[in-house]
């Protein structure tokens, strides 16, 4: 049975980090309906000064973030000592866990496009040692398609498997379609799915949908992706619905309002760290 589309959400323009100028898609009013995805925010500027001001150290717990630059560059700095750039169709997977201190610098390019991802960590999991790993483009399969190609930045697609998420399945492709052209992605029946037209506008489950769109899918075992009048890049992020309650505060994430005070009474009392600062 193919998917159909439940619901468009197209964000709103906002600031985060020391002044980041960038287009939040999916929030705190999504989460139910995104589940895992607790978040979605999209990049796309060729003014450096929206963004060069970057996001400055600050710490996060219970959720990992999975950043894709698809142009320009991202260079991340954290509390256990990573310090590594990412750019042109890279990918930063973090797993903040019991807790992580980080930055994200964003320096000038010619264009800075991409998306970050909130993905929940399972209550079992929430307070897994931190962690960080870069996917550069040795570990990113280019798998030709019809009408154009699929880039695996992360999961599995067909008999291709990539980077594997420890915690969650998630499957992730970038999906690049010439205009007109058209590809069936077969999904899991059991899993959650949401796409983000990253570049043009597409036509998803035979639904028009416009640029910088997120998508949320019905149950189903595939779902039509075409292009438009002109080239399209969509996102397709899959995994598995958590189905937990969601205590949210700033850059923590957990599932009870006592775990949440617990992380910032640990902030002030400088106990959030559950590893030693390597600086």
């Amino acid at each position: 049975m193919q998917r159909s589309i439940k619901e468009q959400v197209r964000g709103f323009r906002t600031q985060d980090g020391a002044g980041v100028s960038l287009v939040r898609v999916l929030g705190k009013s999504t989460v139910e309906g995104y589940d895992p995805i607790l978040m979605l925010d999209s990049f796309d500027s060729i003014n450096p000064d929206e963004y060069t001001a970057g996001f400055p150290m600050h710490p996060h717990r219970g959720i990992e973030t999975i950043s894709y630059v698809y142009r320009g560059r991202m260079t991340h700095s954290d509390s256990l000592g990573n310090s590594d750039t990412i750019g042109d169709g890279e990918v930063q997977w973090m797993t903040a866990g019991s807790g992580i201190l980080h930055e994200e610098r964003l320096p000038a390019s010619e264009r800075l496009l991409g998306v970050q991802l909130w993905l929940n960590l399972p209550a079992k999991d929430k307070m897994v040692p931190p962690a960080y790993h870069s996917i550069k483009h040795d570990e990113i399969a280019e798998i030709p398609l019809k009408d154009g190609k699929l880039r695996l930045l992360a999961g599995e697609y067909m008999e291709h498997k990539g980077y594997q998420s420890r915690y969650l399945p998630l499957d992730y492709y970038d999906i690049h379609l010439k205009a007109g052209g058209e590809v069936r992605i077969d999904t899991h029946p059991e899993r959650a799915v949401m796409l983000f037209t990253l570049m043009g506008n597409a036509i998803i489950a035979g639904e028009p949908v416009r640029e910088k769109t997120a998508v949320r899918l019905t149950e189903g075992s595939h779902v039509t992706i075409g292009a438009a009048q002109t080239d399209v890049q969509v996102l397709f992020v899959s995994s598995q619905a958590l189905g937990e309650p969601i205590a949210w505060g700033g850059p923590i994430v957990m599932n009870t309002k006592e775990e949440l005070q617990k992380a910032f009474d640990d902030l002030k009392q400088g106990t959030f760290l559950q590893q030693e600062i390597v600086y």
